[in-house]
């Protein structure tokens, strides 16, 4: 069965320094990187995601620096790259077509952040009938908060794991 990574989000906006920096972030960057030679040595295909919003958003603003995908990344010029405007890698990018057109019926996600846009491109991905792994220590989130009460990152990213595991893909 083909198979391919795919990269969501790996923004300089995420990493030290951004807008929005993720907790963790360095982190899953190396196993992100472990991974896609790991899949390259195997001659599975590597594909990015990338998230352009309005240029009045709090980050990844189109045109801006904090956008571009992180030049730490192994990513090559071949690598496909698919450019998203909502949180499911899937909505009005043509990721599924590229898929089904590739064959491709297992893919393997990580990125960023756990609690949005990997939650709901697990999902959307599960509804478009793929055999899902999911990284757990190649993605990141931050704090959230909720009624005035702050929820920590290490919560927040078990509890979204948790809730996909077994369900909508395989946490691995």
């Amino acid at each position: 069965m083909k198979k391919s990574l795919i990269v969501v989000d790996m923004q300089n906006d995420y990493y030290p320094n951004g807008a929005m920096e993720l907790v963790g972030i360095l982190e899953a960057h190396r196993v992100i990187n472990e991974t896609i030679n790991k899949f390259r040595y195997s001659g599975d295909e590597v594909i990015f995601i990338q998230h352009i919003a309005s240029k009045d958003a709090p980050f990844f603003k189109q045109d801006s620096s904090g956008a571009e995908i992180y030049e730490g990344l192994d990513r090559k010029v071949s690598d496909k790259v698919f450019v998203k405007h909502y949180p499911n890698s899937f909505r009005d990018t043509g990721l599924h077509e590229y898929l089904q057109e590739k064959e491709i019926a297992s893919i393997v996600i990580c990125g960023a952040m756990t609690h949005m846009c990997i939650d709901t491109t697990v999902r959307a991905g599960y509804d478009l009938g793929y055999d899902i792994k999911l990284i757990a220590n190649g993605c990141a989130t931050k704090d959230l908060v909720f009624k005035d009460k702050v929820i920590s990152t290490d919560i927040v990213h078990k509890t979204f794991l948790s809730a996909m595991d077994r369900t909508f893909c395989s946490v691995i």
